[in-house]
């Protein structure tokens, strides 16, 4: 938009007259990107007015959500521990945001970030059977065995849970891909453990209709287009 006068800026926005404005500049009890405001100046929407310390035209920031690329030994919080990078400090992005679930510091592969409260509680939400699909090496020959134990559900003593059934298919001689509806606490790791496996790499590879594909560690992508709409239906379904 082209400059306007404040007064008729805060009257075109419903906030007060022309007169009650110049009144209100003239008492010092307006500011504009910070500072007073002075009768006659022209402002437009990108400015930051304020009365009486209260943002008239503060914007909702703008949605994000971000698929990234977590590598082993970043940890998926918010808080900051010595010695140790979060998830936030590595991406570094330009407004706030924070983790969608978790994925474990010895694990690596796709997470969101984001600052959509409700988009996270979605996507978390154990009713909803949201798949997320991983790739995994273990410390030992994959057998149809073992395959046909993870696909049927195991019971997890230390959680007093039984896993759901879930797809699991052999893809090498120690590697296996899973794909899980639920998100117990480390619940791949203690399903091979039950098992009497050991995982020795852990990778998710997607998340519903968002793939990891070739996202390079601790490299990031906005959602976007059609592939976010695809998402925002899957929630919604």
């Amino acid at each position: 938009m082209e400059p306007i006068r404040l007064n008729k800026y805060l009257s075109e926005k419903g906030i007060c007259s022309r007169r009650e404005a110049d009144a209100l500049t003239e008492a010092g009890q307006v500011t504009v990107n910070g500072l007073p405001a002075v009768m006659g100046q022209k402002v437009t929407d990108k400015d930051d007015i304020k009365i009486r310390g209260r943002s008239i035209n503060k914007k909702k920031p703008e949605k994000v959500i971000l698929a990234v690329n977590k590598p082993v030994g970043v940890v998926c919080t918010t808080r900051s521990f010595p010695g140790e990078e979060n998830i936030i400090e590595m991406v570094d992005y330009e407004s706030r945001l924070y983790p969608v679930g978790r994925l474990d510091k010895d694990s690596q592969g796709l997470i969101f970030l984001t600052n959509d409260g409700a988009f996270a509680e979605e996507v978390t939400r154990a009713a909803g059977n949201h798949e997320k699909e991983y790739e995994v090496t273990v410390n030992k020959a994959v057998t149809e065995e073992f395959i046909r134990r993870l696909s049927k559900g195991i019971y997890l003593k230390d959680l007093n849970r039984r896993t759901k059934s879930c797809k699991v298919l052999a893809s090498g001689e120690r590697k296996f891909r899973i794909t899980l509806t639920q998100g117990l606490n480390r619940q791949i790791r203690r399903m091979c453990e039950t098992c009497g496996y050991e995982v020795v790499t852990l990778k998710r590879i997607r998340i519903m209709n968002v793939e990891l594909g070739n996202l390079k560690e601790r490299a990031f992508r906005k959602l976007e287009g059609p592939e976010l709409k695809a998402l925002l239906r899957q929630l919604k379904a």
